[in-house]
């Protein structure tokens, strides 16, 4: 009845009027159906396993939308809602004691006092629109990242020579260079075929995917030195083995940043352009206030998802909390440990059973003097695995307070290695790869602060989760496509910057306006409904099919289950 008022709500000519009547029904539906469910609880009609005795208060109130994260992804969903329209309760469930996600900021000793450094993801660039134009609306600024100098480069053993360059990419010999330029170019032309929001469409896609990066590798790079190169780059990318991903997924990957050199440089219009002032974590901070804290629930891992044609009721360990709609945020291996009744097309459920994720230590050391600047260094370290040193890649991090520090990544292989040994072990071998590089200097350090992402609470993993070979071709059709009143979001959903903030914006808001789009249409304007259009959403008629299908399980009772 509510959905025929709203088609209704159309022939209004104030698109004020509109908004006005639309939020009035929202809000005359939800209390009926508050005095309903409340009415049921007081005659102790409703299952308690549905409704437990501490959360009745919770269960008699009805969501019209409930968010699952309260990282990047999930705070923009949140965000846009509201937005477009201020009546929608909207409540978001995150497992971790804090909101961010993938992103958090530390306050740690420094040579001015303490000052605030990104522990998770950190870099934006010019060409990440999505991320800037949130950076702007919530008043915060970006500053470059520092990188004029010597860069470091050292692989091919232990006793290699150690090289300094200045160029983009590493001083390599001609016949290096000449491999790298052609395996450039072969990447470069095949990623101009691929079709990110639908790869199996892609010009042999049967066969792209059923290779590794590793087997491209091996098959089309002819030098060891640069084998050993790109494995450094899928390693500080994804903190995973070029081993361990489809080659048709690195090429969707390269394809969604505009390029395999964006992904790798520090330069303008590159993955490691800017940084935000302050750190990243602010962004959800200030998108917590936009949203009220009230409406997010730290600590509260969700654990069961329940629908029928009527409703999505989303269970806690400790509460359950009944909605319209569900915006799953999380990564892919996370999103697989809840239980969903019914179950999810199995296509969805192979698919993040089979997204691999990635092992990454993020490192930070402070200093009194940015003592590489003297020296003319950029702070820019890159070394592999056949070298000693634990890290794959450094860089300059002296923040705009002029606090010196140097940030670096220990991931894949290493990662895997090295989160089995004490944090003094690695903080050693850090060091004495960094004097190496570096000068004696870098062994008289103010403070050194590490994180394994592997050993975060609701993580377990990170930066991103990749595909392994014969996802693509088969399954991926299922990564964004809603399952009755259950959404996708998340960075690993996005078809621009894929795997980064950037992306995860774009895909909490393209999960919200699918969300709109069947909640409250007339709240959409034109911009929202060329992105729809673009995204290749499912239509209003297949997921109203898709609720027809669960009408059946309208009477049964979900079981929260533990994992």
């Amino acid at each position: 009845m509510v959905s025929h008022n709203f088609k209704a709500c159309r022939l209004l000519p104030s698109a004020h009027t509109r908004t006005r009547l639309q939020t009035r029904l929202v809000a005359v539906q939800r209390a009926c159906c508050e005095s309903v469910i409340t009415s049921l609880i007081q005659r102790s009609k409703v299952n308690t396993m549905l409704f437990p005795r501490a959360s009745l208060n919770m269960a008699a109130e009805i969501w019209d939308v409930v968010v699952v994260g309260a990282g990047l992804s999930g705070l923009s969903a949140a965000h846009l809602l509201r937005k477009r329209n201020v009546g929608l309760k909207i409540l978001i469930l995150e497992g971790k004691d804090r909101v961010g996600g993938r992103t958090v900021s530390k306050e740690i000793p420094a040579a001015g006092g303490t000052d605030r450094w990104d522990f998770g993801g950190q870099w934006t660039g010019s060409t990440q629109t999505h991320i800037l134009e949130l950076i702007k609306e919530l008043g915060l600024e970006t500053y470059p990242q520092y990188n004029v100098g010597k860069k470091v480069y050292h692989a091919g053993g232990p006793g290699a020579r150690i090289h300094t360059y200045t160029s983009r990419i590493p001083a390599l010999s001609p016949l290096v260079l000449m491999d790298f330029l052609q395996m450039l170019w072969r990447i470069e032309r095949l990623c101009a075929t691929v079709c990110i929001e639908d790869p199996s469409t892609t010009p042999g896609a049967d066969e792209l995917d059923s290779m590794t990066f590793q087997s491209y590798i091996e098959k089309h790079v002819w030098t060891a030195a640069l084998k050993e190169q790109l494995g450094i780059s899928c390693r500080t990318l994804f903190g995973l083995e070029a081993s361990q991903m489809s080659f048709l997924f690195l090429l969707v990957y390269v394809a969604a940043a505009g390029g395999l050199l964006p992904l790798l440089e520090s330069s303008p219009g590159s993955a490691q352009e800017l940084k935000v002032k302050g750190g990243t974590q602010q962004l959800s901070e200030r998108l917590a206030e936009r949203v009220e804290w009230q409406n997010i629930q730290l600590s509260s891992g969700v654990m069961t998802i329940w629908q029928d044609a009527e409703w999505a009721r989303v269970s806690t360990k400790t509460n359950t909390y009944s909605c319209r709609a569900v915006i799953v945020t999380c990564p892919p291996h996370l999103a697989a440990k809840i239980e969903y009744q019914p179950a999810l097309p199995s296509q969805r459920r192979f698919l993040m059973q089979n997204m691999p994720v990635g092992h990454m230590i993020k490192f930070l050391i402070t200093y009194q003097t940015a003592f590489w600047k003297e020296k003319g260094f950029s702070g820019e370290i890159v070394a592999g695995l056949s070298s000693d040193s634990p890290f794959s890649v450094t860089f300059d991090a002296t923040t705009p307070r002029g606090n010196a520090a140097l940030v670096g990544f220990i991931a894949g292989h290493q990662a895997s290695l090295w989160s089995s040994k004490e944090s003094a072990e690695r903080r050693k071998a850090v060091l004495s790869s960094l004097v190496k590089y570096l000068g004696p200097e870098a062994a008289s350090f103010i403070h050194y602060e590490e994180k394994d992402w592997a050993e975060e609470d609701y993580s377990w993993g990170g930066p991103v989760n990749v595909m392994a070979p014969g996802l693509l071709t088969y399954y991926h059709p299922s990564l964004r496509k809603p399952f009755g009143r259950i959404h996708w979001g998340g960075t690993e959903t996005a078809t621009q910057w894929c795997g980064y903030m950037s992306g995860a914006v774009q895909a909490g808001q393209r999960a919200a306006l699918e969300v709109l789009a069947e909640l409250c249409p007339t709240a959409l304007i034109q911009e929202d409904l060329e992105a729809l259009k673009s995204g290749q959403v499912i239509s209003s008629h297949a997921q109203h099919t898709q609720m027809s299908k669960l009408g059946h399980l309208s009477t049964a009772s979900p079981t929260p289950t533990n994992h």
